[in-house]
């Protein structure tokens, strides 16, 4: 498959360190196209959740192939989120094509977008973090039963489902939140003058118009990559969502080289250490 060229590719709340990850799927994406920049909009690093016990290898080539683009010279803007918190003591830190930001706003063919990761709209996250950690637990454990009942499933050629998604479809409060959530980063969106918002956070990828009394914006969200497998992408002055689907790599050559490489992978960064010593210093 030969490269695509993407002027911007903004990706989100990956969450490298949890069983949920398709981190597998995010590099044969990553290496099927040819971005001009990235933004990594929030929760690449699941910090909270992270353990020694659990870092596969594929984690740890999607921490390579980003570190790949910026030796390039390809700007990587990593946004900070709620997963990855910690690293909020350390933004505004550029090192060559790298920067560690907590927002970033560009100028896009002469409309202003705004993108950040999405969390400072989020109650529970402001007030009752505990909970939120504890959520996040419960989420990851029924991502890795749901990965299961996936595998089963397609062994006996059925279709796979999304046990979170459901329950989000159930439950009338999850879709209040979204809605109220989009709602919210418009409104401020339009107060501030910018025609795009670009936000992560929910895991639910989105592009639209939303129209206010004082104004309009575009609405858009990058999803995740432990679920719907979503990315935005930004070519000349169009937003679309990008969608992985496995038929569309099936022929492609990155299949054969996502668990296959000739450098030694610890040599160059052991991630683990880097972690532990993240942890240390903010505690």
């Amino acid at each position: 498959m030969e490269k695509r060229e993407v002027e911007i590719a903004v990706i989100s709340d990956v969450h490298l360190g949890t069983y949920g990850c398709h981190a597998k799927e995010l590099l044969k994406y990553l290496k099927s196209i040819k971005p001009k920049m990235i933004i990594l909009n929030g929760d690449i690093i699941d910090i909270w959740q992270f353990s020694k016990r659990y870092w596969p290898e594929t984690h740890m080539k999607i921490i390579r192939k980003l570190m790949k683009f910026v030796v390039e010279g390809v700007p990587v803007y990593y946004l900070t989120g709620n997963h990855d918190e910690m690293l909020r003591k350390f933004a505004d830190m550029h090192m060559g094509a790298f920067h560690l930001q907590n927002k970033l706003v560009l100028e896009l063919d002469g409309k202003k977008a705004w993108f950040f990761h999405g969390d400072i709209f989020d109650v529970t996250m402001q007030h009752s973090k505990w909970l939120a950690k504890l959520g996040a637990i419960g989420y990851d454990s029924l991502i890795l039963i749901n990965s299961f009942t996936n595998w089963c499933l397609t062994s006996i050629g059925r279709e796979k489902m999304s046990f979170s998604q459901k329950i989000k479809a159930k439950f009338k409060d999850a879709v209040k939140f979204i809605n109220s959530f989009e709602q919210t980063a418009a409104d401020l969106a339009i107060e501030k003058g910018y025609q795009y918002v670009v936000c992560g956070h929910i895991h639910h990828a989105e592009l639209r118009e939303i129209v206010t009394e004082d104004g309009t914006v575009t609405y858009l969200n990058s999803g995740d990559w432990v679920e719907s497998l979503t990315a935005l992408e930004y070519n000349q002055q169009q937003w679309t969502i990008f969608k992985y689907q496995a038929a569309d790599f099936e022929k492609d050559e990155v299949e054969q080289g996502v668990l296959s490489d000739s450098e030694d992978l610890h040599s160059k960064l052991d991630i683990n250490t880097l972690l532990q010593k993240i942890k240390l210093e903010i505690i």
